[in-house]
C-alpha cells in the first residue's frame, strides 16, 4: 500500500500496549544534539491529492540535466520490463529465503544471478550479493587474509589508482581487526600501475594485491603481468571490476597463468538506477577452492525426494549471519532486491546485448575525448588505453568549470583535485550509451564557451 492510515485513536492503542507515553518517547535515547528540530520546507499533513499534486511540481521544478559523471556510478538505459517485474510483489517484498518451501522464485532467481555473475568474471563461485562496491571490497580483502594460508601477513597492496571511496570505505572496515592498505603509486604518463614500482615488495610477505580493471581513471591496468607477479609472491589477487567492461575485456579468471582469485565491484550498472547515490548492491565472486571463506548468501541447485529441480541457500547456515563469533562478516545487507533487477538487466540484454552497451560506451567516451581535446588548454592527461572514462586536464580550476556548466544544464563530470591535487585541475569525463552524437557536441560546445 502507498501509505500506512493509522488514526490519532490507532497510535494512542499501540502506544499504550507497548507502555510508551509518546511517539517522541521511542527516540529517547538519541542524544538531543543529534536531533532535528525543525523541518521548515515540510508542509502541514496533505490529502492524497494535495500531495500528488505537490510531488509533481516539485519534480518538474528539477530540471533534466545531461551527465557525464561516472566516478563509480552510470547513467545506463534500463528496459521497462526490468522493474516492471522486480517492482512485483513477490520480488518487492520477499523476506531473506530462510524457508525454501516458501521461497523457490527468489531463490531460483539468486541462483541465476549467481550463475550469471560467475560466467561474467570467469570464476567459479559467486555469492548473491553484499552491500555495495566499497564493503564488497573490504569484505574481499578480510576473506583473502583468512584464506591466505601461505601468508602470516595482513599487508595487502593497493593502487592509488583504485576508486578512492573504495579505499577509504575498506579502510574503515578492515583496519581495526588489523589489515593495512599499502598504497602502490600510479604511473603519471599511462595512469596505470606499473609492474616495476612493485619491485620494492618483491620476496616480502604480502596477502594480497589489488587489481582495478580499469580503474578509477578508467585506465586498463596490465592484468596479466600483476597478477603473474602477485602469484610470484604466494600473494592473493582481488580484482576490482566494473560489470559492463566484463562485456568486452578479459574476466579476472583468465588474468595471467591461474587466474584472479577473488573479484568484486559494484553492480550498479546492471539495472539499478542513479537514484542519488543508491541502493546499489556489491558482488563478489572466487575460485571453487576459497569457496568456505566467502561471506554472504550462497544458493545451490537440488533436487527433490521426487527427483524435481529445486533452489536452497547451502554451505551457510543462518546462524552465521547472527553469531558475530562465528561469522565470516557482520554486514547482513545483502540488497536482494537489486539484485533481482541485475538478473532481469542480464537476461533481457542478453550476451550480445551486453558487449553492444560496453562498446557503445567505449566509442561514446573516444568521441567526447576527441572533440573536448580539440578545445584550446583541454588535453588528456594520461595516453594509455581506457573504457568509460578519462581524464582531461583543464585551463581553469575545474569546480569553476563545473559551476558553470551546471548553470547550462550539464553534469561534466568528476572534479579530481580533492582526491589526486597533483593532477591539478583535472576532470574524469565519462559517455555512457544513454549519450548520441548531439549530446556530445552539446557537451563541447558548453565546454569551449566556459573555458
Amino acid at each position: 500500500m502507498p501509505f500506512i492510515p493509522h488514526t490519532p485513536e490507532d497510535v494512542r492503542a499501540m502506544l499504550a500496549a507497548i507502555g510508551a507515553p509518546t511517539i517522541e518517547a521511542l527516540f529517547a535515547e538519541i542524544p538531543p544534539a543529534l536531533r532535528v528540530a525543525d523541518l521548515p520546507a515540510l508542509p502541514e499533513a496533505l490529502n492524497e491529492r494535495q500531495i500528488v499534486r505537490l510531488m509533481t511540481e516539485r519534480a518538474t521544478a528539477d530540471p533534466q540535466r545531461l551527465c557525464f559523471v561516472g566516478a563509480g556510478a552510470y547513467e545506463h538505459h534500463i528496459p521497462a520490463a526490468v522493474w516492471e517485474i522486480a517492482g512485483r510483489g513477490e520480488f518487492y517484498s520477499a523476506y531473506t529465503p530462510y524457508q525454501p518451501e516458501a521461497s523457490q522464485g527468489t531463490l531460483q532467481v539468486l541462483y541465476e544471478y549467481q550463475s550469471m555473475m560467475a560466467g561474467l568474471t570467469g570464476l567459479a563461485v559467486s555469492n548473491a550479493s553484499l552491500y555495495d562496491g566499497g564493503s564488497a571490497l573490504a569484505e574481499t580483502l578480510l576473506m583473502a587474509v583468512r584464506a591466505n594460508r601461505k601468508s602470516k601477513s595482513k599487508r595487502i597492496l593497493v593502487s592509488r589508482a583504485l576508486h578512492p571511496g573504495y579505499r577509504r570505505a575498506a579502510h574503515a572496515i578492515i583496519h581495526n581487526q588489523g589489515l593495512e592498505l599499502v598504497e602502490l603509486p600510479y604511473d603519471p604518463t599511462g595512469g596505470h600501475t606499473p609492474v616495476e614500482g612493485l619491485a620494492a615488495y618483491a620476496g616480502q610477505d604480502i596477502a594480497a594485491l589489488v587489481i582495478a580493471q580499469p580503474n578509477f581513471f578508467g585506465t586498463l591496468e596490465e592484468v596479466d603481468a600483476l597478477t603473474d607477479w602477485a602469484h610470484r609472491q604466494n600473494a592473493l589477487v582481488v580484482a576490482v571490476v566494473n560489470p559492463t567492461a566484463l562485456a568486452i575485456l578479459k574476466p579476472p579468471g583468465e588474468w595471467g597463468a591461474t587466474g584472479a582469485d577473488m573479484a568484486c565491484g559494484d553492480g550498479q550498472p546492471l539495472g539499478s538506477p542513479l537514484s542519488s547515490g543508491g541502493p546499489y548492491f556489491g558482488f563478489l565472486c572466487c575460485r571453487k577452492e576459497l569457496v568456505r571463506q566467502m561471506p554472504g548468501r550462497l544458493v545451490g541447485r537440488t533436487v527433490d525426494l521426487e527427483g524435481k529441480p529445486g533452489f536452497t541457500l547451502t554451505l551457510q547456515a543462518r546462524e552465521q549471519h547472527i553469531r558475530r563469533s562465528k561469522a565470516t562478516s557482520n554486514i547482513c545487507t545483502n540488497q536482494g532486491l537489486m539484485v533481482t533487477a541485475a538478473t532481469l538487466y542480464l537476461s533481457l540484454l542478453g550476451p550480445h546485448g551486453f558487449e553492444q552497451v560496453a562498446a557503445a560506451c567505449h566509442a561514446h567516451t573516444r568521441s567526447l575525448a576527441a572533440q573536448l581535446t580539440q578545445i584550446p588548454g583541454v588535453i588528456q592527461i594520461f595516453d594509455r588505453p581506457v573504457f568509460h572514462e578519462t581524464v582531461l586536464k583543464l585551463p581553469r580550476p575545474a569546480r569553476e568549470v563545473l559551476d558553470e556548466l551546471l548553470a547550462r544544464g550539464i553534469l561534466g563530470g568528476f572534479d579530481l583535485s580533492g582526491d589526486y591535487p597533483e593532477l591539478g585541475d583535472a576532470l574524469l569525463v565519462c559517455a555512457t550509451e544513454t549519450k548520441d552524437e548531439t549530446d556530445l557536441c552539446r557537451y563541447a560546445e558548453a565546454l569551449a564557451a566556459v573555458v
